[in-house]
């Protein structure tokens, strides 16, 4: 799968050193230029549905496992892998010096028939959902927020729009070279 960017969070002298390895999965689910994104209201961002893959599990697995939790996404089809970001960051663990971070995004389809999501509770204490969104408008909300550099504002929000603006380029090449 095509690497898209590396990100190495200011903070870090070194990506060397006590490392938790995480694997994450990430859906990109599209109808038209509306995408379903997961807000979360304390970080005030939109990021794209997905998580830690489990041990057990292979990339796809986790995937719809994660889509069916955060969403409520039905009869997931894994249609195209996408890419990948690779990211270290410092780990809030005493046990740890930094966090390295595999970011999967793959194209994905459902039905239209969502269930309840089923959140964990620190995701629903930061207030995440999932909606649809104009892509363009998610992209321009998170950039806005970088701007401003807004106190509750997480590393992974670069990430995030990262991947949003890749996805626009590919799909809506014409919309980006206009500034959408």
């Amino acid at each position: 799968m095509q690497l898209l960017k590396k990100l190495i969070h200011p903070d870090l002298k070194t990506t060397k050193g006590r490392t938790f390895e995480r694997t994450t999965a990430r859906g990109i689910i599209l109808k038209d230029e509306k995408i379903l994104l997961m807000y979360t209201k304390y970080y005030n961002d939109y990021s794209f549905p997905g998580g830690g893959v489990d041990s057990k599990e292979d990339l796809i697995t986790g995937l719809k496992r994660e889509l069916r939790e955060e969403t409520g996404a039905r009869d997931i089809e894994v249609t195209q892998a996408f890419g990948y970001i690779d990211e270290y960051r410092p780990h809030y663990k005493k046990q740890y010096d930094l966090v390295h971070m595999e970011s999967y995004f793959y194209f994905c389809s459902t039905s239209d028939d969502f269930q309840e999501p089923q959140l964990e509770d620190y995701e629903k204490n930061n207030g995440m959902q999932a909606l649809w969104i104009n892509i363009f408008d998610a992209i321009e909300h998170n950039q806005q927020v970088i701007k401003n550099k807004e106190a509750s504002m997480g590393f992974s929000i670069l990430r995030e729009t990262f991947a949003l603006e890749a996805i626009a380029k590919k799909l809506f090449p014409e919309k980006m070279n206009q500034g959408a």
